[in-house]
């Protein structure tokens, strides 16, 4: 059986055409987002809430203001993600449950068939 998921981190870190962000500081966010991560034990299959999941992609064709990440399934969009705001982003969204509004470039939430 799968282990549940709590949430999908995707962050471009690195892309091949870097009109977005300096792809050094996109590397240096990838870097910290893993470590926090485990750091937590978020990544941990028995974690109560869910596992939380993340991929570093190219391109998630933005192309302004990045790095960015975006939370799935919480469609936020976060925009100039540095290693410090990696740190506040998963300790109050991820763990609390409350985004940073100030930092969110977009949102775009799943929405969810309940039948």
């Amino acid at each position: 059986m799968s282990p549940k998921i709590s949430h999908h981190l995707l962050l471009c870190a690195t892309p091949k055409k870097p009109s977005c962000c300096n792809p050094n500081e996109g590397l240096k966010s990838w870097e910290r987002l893993k470590n926090i991560l485990k750091e937590l034990k978020l990544e941990s299959p028995h974690r109560p809430e869910g596992i939380v999941l993340r991929s570093k992609v190219d391109c998630l064709r933005i192309c302004q203001e990045g790095p960015i990440l975006l939370i799935w399934p919480d469609g936020i969009w976060y925009h100039n993600i540095s290693p410090e705001r990696i740190d506040v982003i998963v300790k109050n969204h991820i763990i609390k449950g409350n985004p940073i509004k100030k930092w969110v470039l977009k949102e775009t939430p799943l929405a969810i068939n309940k039948f």
